[in-house]
């Protein structure tokens, strides 16, 4: 028996993570599947089977892990539950042309895309996404399930809570030492924001300067 990995989800965010996932296995005889709930039998994209969870839980295989490729927070918060209840270890992964530099932390399941940074002395969660292009400057901390589409611009002394998605191409200013700038807990930052002010926690904010969306 092999090793069996998963990319849960077979959307577009699944279907970008997948090449990284293959380059990371290319070497080994892992089978690398999709996951997802809606899948068809004999179903595939791009060359790869989708499986359902189900079928994905009974493929014989010495071990077995997912990565999770839902850009939305909170499902993949669930998701990563779904996994643990049964023992499905969470994995990650990153581009090759990812640079870490000093004193960066990363919680499991951390998705990494192309031309990613993340500077120094950073602390980030489980379940990170940070989509292409995007950064994280110095003395950063960011959460639990947090997700950074596209170009995200994280400067320095920022503090990102748990399930926060920050949308492409947002910029987020540097905090000072001592009193970072606050996205809240499941606060979403909308494509291009400037965020100049701490982000209360389930706010959305949008525009130059980041401003509270009105409904």
């Amino acid at each position: 028996m092999t090793e069996l990995v998963g990319l849960y989800g077979s959307g577009g965010c699944g279907r970008g993570l997948m090449p990284l996932l293959r380059h990371e296995f290319e070497n080994s005889a892992a089978n690398i599947v999709f996951v997802d709930d809606n899948a068809q039998p004999g179903a595939e994209v791009n060359g790869v089977d989708i499986l359902t969870w189900d079928a994905f839980l009974a493929f014989e295989a010495s071990e077995r892990s997912i990565c999770l490729g839902v850009a939305d927070p909170h499902i993949r918060a669930n998701l990563a539950n779904k996994c643990y209840k049964v023992g499905v270890r969470l994995r990650g992964t990153r581009a090759s042309n990812v640079v870490v530099m000093d004193d960066v932390q990363i919680g499991e399941g951390a998705c990494l895309s192309p031309f990613v940074t993340l500077t120094s002395n950073i602390r980030i969660g489980r379940g990170f996404h940070a989509n292409l292009y995007s950064y994280v400057e110095h003395d950063c901390v960011i959460g639990d399930f947090v997700t950074f589409a596209p170009g995200v611009k994280c400067n320095g002394n920022i503090v990102i809570e748990d399930f926060a998605y920050i949308g492409s191409g947002a910029i987020i200013r540097q905090g000072k030492a001592g009193y970072p700038l606050v996205i809240g807990r499941g606060a979403v930052i909308g494509m291009g924001a400037v965020v100049t002010l701490d982000v209360p926690a389930g706010t959305t904010v949008i525009g130059n300067p980041a401003r509270k969306l009105r409904k």
